[in-house]
């Protein structure tokens, strides 16, 4: 008797209202654990979770969701809320603010870094805890319209690409065994592509519910950005061996014991090949950072045939995405092959693009230039990234990376700026777009051309 009574209380707990909830408990957990099961399978394959890098992973795709949150309330607020003429105005004072920043930060952030080299996991978390704070200070600032916009903005700006240049002077310390510095960049970005693509629709719907939503969203993502930046391993903290970066093309003035007496260091030390690869980086983040601002504007005032304004930037805006993403892609793919070949050519499309595009102007073929300038972007990038591995000595490679991308920061802004003042039209516009890419072609393609020749300085690869 007590044995049966027994198996009918195991009975009833099993099927009793208890039991059912937490059933249905689990079928809609599913979805959500059985994601969050795959992001972590995917980010962490490939020795990639052994060796910390897929929690960097992770948190570069938290990075590019907040970020994307911060984009869609501002682009409401700032440009699509107000006339064509107020919006310009507003987004020439917001570039106006940033660029002197920006100025600043190249000499500066290396240097800093350079100095700080055991505080990257502290200085990633400040840069999301600044976002944070920033975000609830602009959910009170696009309702009221207040002047404290901009530096806020700013702020967060400023925040956004001290995070980036802090992660690339990361991912080096956390490359697993066998995996190239450029297919780990390429996952890192891909990551956050990603990210910002599943974030952007969730940000346009907060929007519908009111202003300060996706600025509240982007809170909620910073503040766990800033917990996960701490889950990084400790080595990311570590800079034995490392010595400080310059960008110079002479041996002679290499920094620490390679350093010779008598002559002042400047920014030269980190061969050819480097400093060309970099020029053309910025000659291409200069174009979409061009691109961006002139077509926002233009296709705002004339927009795509039986397309709303909002509709055609959208548009342009996918077709970057996915040529951005596929850029990743093949550079992942083609890791290290002959990166000089790869810029030069590259460089070369899009310029062509540009080209065709001036003269056959159309709504089409600005979509498609978006898209190859955006593929353009990642896959020069991605090479850039290759030679810095292959020619700068490991001891100063951190610092180098930080500097480099503060320089490409500065060159997208200053193509934002000119895209601002010019005249609406859409065939001046690509032809000075043209212009841009042409000038860092022809100054680079000889030099690059020459290096691949060459065949660089010869050190060893990761396969």
């Amino acid at each position: 008797m007590a044995a049966a009574r027994t198996e009918f209380k195991r009975g009833s707990r099993w099927r009793g209202p208890g039991s059912r909830f937490r059933a249905v408990g689990r079928a809609l957990r599913l979805p959500v654990t059985g994601t969050a099961r795959g992001i972590r399978k995917a980010t962490h394959a490939h020795g990639a979770g052994e060796s910390g890098l897929g929690k960097l992973i992770e948190l570069h795709g938290v990075n590019g969701a907040g970020d994307v949150m911060i984009t869609v309330a501002l682009a409401s607020t700032v440009f699509f809320s107000v006339p064509t003429d107020e919006a310009r105005g507003r987004v020439a004072l917001y570039l106006a603010i940033t660029m002197a920043p920006f100025t600043l930060l190249a000499p500066v952030i290396g240097p800093l870094l350079d100095r700080l080299p055991h505080g990257r996991r502290a200085a990633m978390a400040t840069a999301m805890g600044a976002r944070a704070v920033l975000a609830l200070v602009l959910s009170g600032a696009v309702v009221t319209g207040g002047i404290e916009l901009y530096p806020a903005a700013l702020g967060v700006l400023v925040a956004s690409k001290a995070y980036g240049v802090v992660r690339s002077a990361v991912v080096p310390r956390l490359l697993p065994p066998r995996v190239s510095l450029v297919k780990a960049n390429s996952r890192v970005t891909l990551c956050g592509l990603l990210a910002t693509g599943v974030a952007a629709p969730i940000g346009a719907g907060l929007q519908q519910v009111g202003p300060r939503w996706p600025l509240y969203g982007a809170f909620v993502i910073f503040v766990a950005g800033t917990v996960l930046s701490f889950t990084l391993p400790r080595k990311v903290d570590s800079a034995r061996g490392e010595d400080r970066a310059l960008l110079a093309a002479d041996e002679e003035h290499l920094p620490g014991p390679l350093r010779k007496r008598g002559r002042r260091p400047g920014l030269r030390t980190v061969g050819p090949a480097v400093t060309h690869a970099l020029a053309a980086n910025a000659a291409i983040r200069c174009l979409t950072g061009f691109l961006i601002f002139f077509l926002a504007f233009l296709l705002r005032v004339h927009p795509m045939t039986g397309q709303s304004a909002a509709v055609s930037l959208g548009i342009v805006g996918v077709a970057a995405g996915a040529g951005n993403a596929l850029g990743t892609a093949v550079g992942a793919w083609l890791r290290s092959r002959a990166p000089e070949i790869i810029i030069v050519t590259v460089v070369a499309i899009v310029l062509g693009a540009a080209v065709v595009a001036a003269v056959f102007f159309s709504a089409f073929l600005v979509a498609c230039l978006a898209a190859v300038a955006g593929f353009a972007q990642a896959l020069a990038k991605l090479s850039l990234d290759a030679l810095i591995q292959r020619d700068v000595p490991e001891q100063v490679r951190t610092s180098a990376f930080a500097r480099s991308e503060t320089l490409l920061q500065v060159s997208w802004v200053l193509g934002g700026a000119v895209g601002i003042v010019l005249p609406l039209n859409g065939a001046l516009g690509l032809s000075v777009a043209a212009a841009i890419i042409a000038a860092g072609w022809l100054t680079t393609v000889r030099g690059l051309l020459d290096s691949a020749r060459h065949g660089g300085r010869t050190r060893p690869r990761v396969a």
